[in-house]
Formats: structure tokens, C-alpha cells, sequence
């Protein structure tokens, strides 16, 4: 089993297995219980708008870089792993080190659709209690959002067969019509959802909002070769505007590119410093198990990741490796060996690792018991700049650095 010192940035600490099943309300918010139950708690807006906590969260993160390591995230983490799906207080990563990522992502997808479900079959209702369960144990939210084409009616992603209709999406969005309509009524259902993030005491989770990822590449019908850098941040713009109309107070903002050649390729469709908070970058592991392989990884992301951390710092962000992961976790000591080489010093805020998939073989990118990995994992675990849910307690509150 991992052992692991305690870190210091946040001392604060409350009892493990209370943090793990997401039931710390009960402690932070024992002087607000009565007999006639819950009482509301304080949650003050600041003057930029948004909860003090959620900026408290933001000036923590960027502490938090600077000082003390890069907290570790897995998508979908306790909604299902390999074998299992939807079981109470589990997680594949917590079953291998004893600890839950300190940050956890889920995917808004088929929100826009008034679905019941996203599009990896996780219900928005048990969504939302583990998104709230994560906040309980001190953790970061993170989402995403795979949501299908308003014009066209297909994925997120650019079908050939439609290929003519969809690369013109952005542009049709941004008229008045139909597809303008549906696009922001699409918007609208993601602010209510993240508006609906409170806790039994009122108190509104802030979140890590990630729209219009990856849009260097052309896979999904906002990527680089179905818009103009304008209509890219026309639409990023109106999705700011829209989530302010809708009244959400909880959300930051990251915007996170995939894989770019230069810093001036990485900011080409910036929307500006009034509508991001995080500087991200999504980058995997390609390749066969191989030694090329994982040094074309770490160079490729070091490289990257250097300039994104410069220009964070330059424009006052909070850098973050928002996506990344070697499918099906081949090379056994890729945490050790990859992973960690690749981000080093660098002083970003988390590193997020994609979902173990419990109904796609193969399609998996956190450790699981029983895995080769598992060894390596727990070694990565025990680096001193690795940070899980027991290191960081605290990320809420106002910070008295």
C-alpha cells in the first residue's frame, strides 16, 4: 500500500475516510446544523463577480504551482473504472494508492441535448452528487465538454460524410437563425447545470469550466480548419456572455489548445485575458512501447509546456496540463519515466489523465488493481511534487500566504 508524507501547503486535515466518501460537509459545516436541519452557509460574491471561493480556488492554484508541486486528475474518476460502474466511494485510483485524485474531470455532453445521460453514459444526477462528493474531500472539478453540432445534428466530432455542412458551423452559429438559437440554448443548459453545483448549505461549487478544447487540431467542428481565429473567439465570447446572462458564479475558465509548434500558434485564437483564467494544453503519448516513444513524449510536452507556463505568468493565468495519457498504460513506467520527466519543475497547477472506459477494451489511462502499472503508480504517487486529495485541503479558503 502507498505511503506518503503529508505536504504542508494546506495543514488543514480532516479524517481520511471522511474526506473519501465525500461527507466533509458534515464536519466543515458542523457549527451550521440544527434540529431543524441544514443552515444556510455564507457564500459572498467577490468583486470580479464569481463566489470568493471560486476565487480562492484560483489564487490557491496559482500558489499552489508556484510552491508546491502539480496536483494529479483522472476523468470520470469515481463514475466507473475497469469492471465496475457507478459503485459508492469507488475509484480505480484510490483501490492503488489509498487516495483519490486531487482533481477530477466529467464531460457536460448531450447536457445540450436534455439528456439524462452524458455521452459516456453518466447520469447528470449522479454527476452532480460526485462533483459535490469531490468538493467535500477538498478536491478540483474540472469539465469538459463534448457537445454535438447545432447545425448538422451530428458529434462533436467532423463526420466525412457531412463534412461539407459541418465545417461551416462556427459561421452559421454566429448569425441569427436557427443554429445561433440552438447553439445558445445549448450554452444555457450547461450554466444551469454548473449553476446547480451547491452543496445542502447553499454554498455553489466552483468549477474549472473547459470549453472548445482542442481547437488547434480539425477533429471537432470548432477546430482550426472550420474557423477563422475571429469566429473562434466570437464563439468563446458569446459562451462567456451567455454563462454571465445565465448567472453562473462558480466557473473558471481554461482554455486549452492540443498539441502547438510555437507560442504564437498556441495563442493565435486566444480570447483574451477578461475571458480565461487557465492556460491548459492537451497533449497524449502516441506511439508503440518503444523508447522513442516515451522520449518523444517527454520532449514534445516539456517543450510545450514550457512556453505555456511563460506565457500564463505573462498574462497572470494559472497553467495546467488539461489532457493527456498513454492508452491502455503499455509501457509500465510511464508515470515514473514519462509523466513526471515531462512536467518536472514546471510550475502547473494539475496534470488531468483521461477515463478508464469500464465498456471499450483497451481504453483505459489510470492504473487499476491487478495492473502492470501499479507498482510505478505508487512510486509516482510518493514524489514529493505530486499532490492527491490528503495534500490538498484547503484550496477553498481565502489563502494566508
Amino acid at each position: 500500500m502507498a505511503i506518503k508524507p503529508p505536504h504542508t501547503f494546506f495543514s488543514m486535515k480532516l479524517p481520511t475516510r471522511l474526506f473519501h466518501c465525500g461527507i466533509a460537509t458534515v464536519i466543515l459545516s458542523a457549527g451550521l446544523l440544527t434540529s431543524c436541519g441544514p443552515k444556510k452557509a455564507s457564500d459572498p460574491l467577490a468583486s470580479t463577480g464569481r463566489t470568493q471561493r471560486t476565487e480562492n480556488l484560483l489564487e490557491n492554484l496559482r500558489h499552489q504551482a508556484d510552491t508546491a508541486g502539480y496536483m494529479y486528475g483522472h476523468q470520470d474518476d469515481t463514475a466507473y473504472g475497469i469492471g465496475w460502474v457507478g459503485d459508492s466511494c469507488r475509484s480505480d485510483v484510490q483501490s492503488v494508492c489509498n487516495d483519490f485524485p486531487a482533481v477530477i474531470g466529467f464531460d457536460l455532453g448531450h447536457i445540450e441535448l436534455g439528456d439524462s445521460c452524458n455521452l459516456d453514459g453518466v447520469p447528470f444526477d449522479h454527476m452532480r452528487q460526485l462533483i459535490i462528493a469531490q468538493y467535500d474531500r477538498g478536491g478540483v472539478i474540472t469539465l469538459s465538454w463534448h457537445l454535438d453540432n447545432p447545425l448538422s445534428g451530428g458529434t462533436s466530432w467532423i463526420n466525412d460524410s457531412l463534412r461539407t455542412q459541418e465545417s461551416r458551423t462556427v459561421a452559421e452559429v454566429l448569425k441569427d437563425g436557427e443554429a445561433h438559437d440552438r447553439l445558445v440554448a445549448y450554452i444555457d443548459s450547461a450554466a444551469a447545470f454548473i449553476c446547480s453545483l451547491q452543496t445542502p448549505y447553499g454554498v455553489q461549487v466552483p468549477v474549472i469550466f473547459r470549453p472548445w478544447h482542442e481547437h488547434t487540431g480539425s477533429w471537432f467542428w470548432w477546430g482550426k480548419d472550420f474557423c477563422t481565429p475571429q469566429q473562434y473567439i466570437a464563439l468563446w465570447k458569446l459562451t462567456a456572455e451567455r454563462f454571465k446572462a445565465c448567472g453562473v458564479t462558480n466557473a473558471l475558465f481554461a482554455y486549452s489548445p492540443d498539441r502547438t509548434e510555437s507560442p504564437e500558434a498556441y495563442m493565435e485564437r486566444y480570447p483574451g485575458d477578461d475571458m480565461v483564467d487557465i492556460f491548459g494544453l492537451d497533449c497524449y503519448c502516441y506511439g508503440n512501447n518503444e523508447p522513442a516513444t516515451i522520449e518523444n513524449y517527454v520532449e514534445n510536452v516539456k517543450r510545450q509546456l514550457t512556453y505555456v507556463c511563460r506565457l500564463a505568468k505573462e498574462h497572470g493565468k494559472v497553467a495546467a496540463f488539461t489532457e493527456t495519457g498513454y492508452e491502455g498504460l503499455p509501457y509500465e513506467k510511464w508515470w515514473t519515466e514519462a509523466l513526471a520527466p515531462a512536467i518536472a519543475d514546471l510550475p502547473v497547477a494539475y496534470v488531468l489523465t483521461w477515463r478508464n472506459a469500464h465498456d471499450k477494451v483497451g481504453h483505459f489511462y489510470a492504473p487499476y488493481p491487478g495492473h502492470t502499472s501499479v507498482d510505478d503508480f505508487t512510486a509516482f504517487y510518493n514524489l514529493p511534487r505530486t499532490l492527491f486529495v490528503h495534500d490538498v485541503n484547503g484550496l477553498y479558503l481565502q489563502s494566508s500566504k
